[in-house]
């Protein structure tokens, strides 16, 4: 029988086939390998998961308290902080005003839901007051309506008579 030493291609070729065996059987195994890991992984997340819900389920037996929602605050503009808000502290330049002009003059509307706000106004050339609806100006007007760019005046008694615009935009 011959021996591996007098035949060195019999001892290569050996090598080769058990590399060849072994790499055969090596890359199954480690790709194989991943699938039952990530499987017991995922598994583990579901039990932990599961015993987290019941584990909270059962310890937050507790009966829940309503909390009655807060009442609602009405707040109303303080007709000192709206002048403030629209230039009353600016002295207005007067304007020599033709004889049948209105003496008042409208610069500012903050108005609010159901016609109610302020309106900033000024009379004879003074610095502008704010004045609620329904409050006297100075002339015995009462401020009656407001919309967004208008206010009307009127008497204390009767329909609004005068309307006042605010001056166009620049």
């Amino acid at each position: 029988m011959p021996s591996a030493r007098t035949h060195p291609v019999g001892i290569l070729g050996l090598q080769a086939e058990e590399e060849v065996k072994m790499s055969r059987t090596l890359r199954p195994a480690f790709q194989a390998a991943a699938a039952p890991r990530w499987l017991a992984a995922g598994l583990w997340l579901l039990a932990g998961l599961s015993a987290s819900y019941w584990g909270l389920h059962g310890w937050g037996d507790a009966e829940l308290a309503s909390v009655p929602a807060p009442a609602a605050e009405r707040t109303l503009a303080d007709p000192r902080a709206v002048a403030r808000g629209l230039g009353a502290g600016v002295p207005v330049a007067a304007e020599p005003a033709p004889a049948d002009a209105s003496r008042h003059v409208l610069l500012g509307v903050v108005r609010a839901a159901g016609g109610r706000g302020a309106a900033l106004i000024a009379t004879d050339g003074q610095p502008p007051k704010p004045y609620r609806v329904g409050a006297a100006l100075p002339g015995g007007l009462l401020l009656r309506e407001l919309t967004p760019r208008e206010a009307w005046l009127g008497p204390a008694e009767g329909e609004a008579t005068q309307r006042l615009s605010l001056p166009p935009r620049r």
